[in-house]
């Protein structure tokens, strides 16, 4: 049954009602009048006086409006009295939030919500309630301290943060989220979807499979070291981090928070060092085996030595000892050519300060073609020049006149008894502070499942050719790597070979 106030005529019970309901709400329940000639009263008010203002409700008058206002905060009074006017001249709501200072309780928050009508005889009748919202102004304050907080955290980090809300399938990014990306702030760019896109290709199998492994609760975090495209179109390294915050009733997550790191910096270091260590091995696993062949080749030339001396100390016969004599030179031409190549290498890989220019590329090919001319010529070889005339390459000027004189003639060395030779060499712009020299030739090619880690080593040969030494490759990559460059091959038996030299173009250089 509902009890209807509207329709019962018993005041009796009406007024118990109302005297029930007013002293269980803990707002302050008034009646505000002003007459005409700005005389106020307060014909009702509830009991909540005694707690909200601390004022016993049995000593409440109309005087005690006073005893309410002097309440009042002094530097809330203006406001609170231009609101109250405005309310009474316009009858729009009178709401206001203001603070008082009591004897007991001492400051608090109160709220005033409140709708004046004006009466036949000119009178305006404020109706509401006062409100203690001291707790919920405390409560927004540490809200708002902790907004400001976490603002000033985010604004003073080199942390980005997202928010995923998988049920909405939308990401918010941080501004230094954008940041990092090259991203504007008004840019659409709330979707999982659109950050897989940006993920460089390499690294996107590691990335789900790292996150899919968090999200089936495998691991208690999500950690992953990535490349992402930016707006200018270069990749950046970040560390992306995150981990599930809500999941439904069958561990579904359904939102997840995270942070990214731009660690391009660190990456690009750690890279260099690594590197770096490749390269302090590769010198060493050349030290060490051109220690192993200085010993090998001179203990060798000086076990002939040895041996020839000890023969023509037992030979009585002059023809004998004359022969002996011509091994003995043999001996010592090829000792000295050992010396000649160990030397050049020794050069090559001691000298710090060497000589770095811009060089014509197509230039030094032409002006190697003209040294090698006869050879060419004897040999009814074709060079094929498709570099173009405006490229420069940063080398040392011997150096690169002696790369490309090893190779033309290895070339042309090395080709096969039915065909003349054809030896082409094109060029591939710059790419990644490389730039690249190809050199093809349709010679008789080289088994790479079985030589090629050798391809490059110190007095290793693949064909039968006599006048082979196996050194001319050593030297020309020790060369090349001398000048932060690289060489590779690749080459088919029958078929021909094609040499890859690449120029780093990020050295220092002096046009020439």
């Amino acid at each position: 049954m509902i009890f209807d106030l509207s329709e019962n005529t018993n005041v009796q019970n009406v007024n118990d009602f109302y005297k029930k309901l007013f002293e269980r709400i803990p707002d302050l329940i008034f009646q505000f009048l002003v007459t005409p000639d700005n005389t106020y009263s307060f014909p009702l008010i509830s009991k909540a006086v005694e707690d909200l203002f601390e004022i016993p409700v049995d000593d409440f008058s109309n005087s005690s409006k006073f005893l309410i206002y002097e309440k009042v905060v002094l530097s809330d009074r203006k406001m609170f009295f231009n609101t109250l006017m405005n309310a009474k001249r316009n009858l729009v709501p009178w709401e206001i939030e203001f603070r008082v200072k009591l004897p007991i309780k001492g400051k608090r928050w109160l709220k005033v919500t409140s709708k004046p009508e004006r009466s036949d005889d000119g009178r305006v009748i404020f109706c509401g309630r006062i409100s203690d919202i001291t707790d919920a102004k405390k409560q927004e304050l540490r809200l708002r301290i902790s907004e400001e907080r976490f603002q000033f955290a985010l604004d003073a980090s080199t942390v980005g943060i997202w928010d995923w809300d998988m049920i909405e399938n939308r990401v918010f990014y941080s501004s230094l989220s954008l940041k990092i990306l090259e991203q504007n702030s008004s840019d659409v760019f709330d979707n999982p979807e659109m950050w897989d896109k940006i993920v460089h290709p390499e690294d996107l199998a590691k990335y789900y499979s790292d996150i899919q492994e968090h999200f089936e609760n495998k691991i208690p975090f999500y950690e992953n070291y990535h490349r992402v495209l930016t707006s200018s179109g270069k990749y950046k390294w970040i560390l992306d981090r995150g981990k599930v915050i809500e999941r439904d009733e069958s561990g579904k997550p359904l939102r997840v928070i995270g942070t990214h790191t731009d660690i391009s910096v660190q990456k690009e270091k750690e890279l260099a060092l690594l590197k770096t260590m490749e390269l302090y091995s590769d010198q060493n696993s050349r030290l060490i085996n051109f220690s192993h062949i200085v010993t090998h080749n001179l203990n060798t030339q000086a076990g002939n030595f040895k041996l020839i001396l000890d023969l023509i100390e037992m030979q009585d016969d002059y023809n004998s000892t004359t022969e002996m004599i011509s091994h003995l030179r043999t001996v010592s031409d090829d000792l000295n050519e050992t010396i000649s190549h160990l030397t050049k290498v020794v050069d090559i890989q001691n000298h710090l300060n060497i000589e770095i220019k811009a060089l014509n590329l197509s230039f030094y090919l032409r002006k190697t073609i003209t040294i090698l001319k006869s050879y060419i010529n004897e040999n009814s070889a074709v060079v094929v020049n498709n570099i173009p005339e405006d490229v420069f390459v940063n080398f040392n000027p011997a150096y690169l006149e002696s790369v490309l004189l090893n190779f033309m003639t290895n070339a042309i060395k090395y080709s096969k008894d039915d065909a003349n030779a054809i030896v082409e060499f094109d060029y591939v712009p710059t790419f990644e502070g490389f730039s690249c020299l190809k050199i093809k030739d349709n010679g008789l090619g080289v088994d790479m499942k079985r030589y090629g880690d050798l391809m490059f080593g110190m007095y290793k040969t693949f064909h039968q050719n006599k006048e082979s030494r196996g050194i001319g490759l050593y030297i020309t990559k020790s060369q090349i790597e001398s000048m932060k460059g690289k060489v590779s091959v690749e080459s088919e038996v029958g078929v021909g070979s094609i040499f890859s030299i690449f120029f780093n173009e990020e050295l220092p250089s002096q046009a020439n």
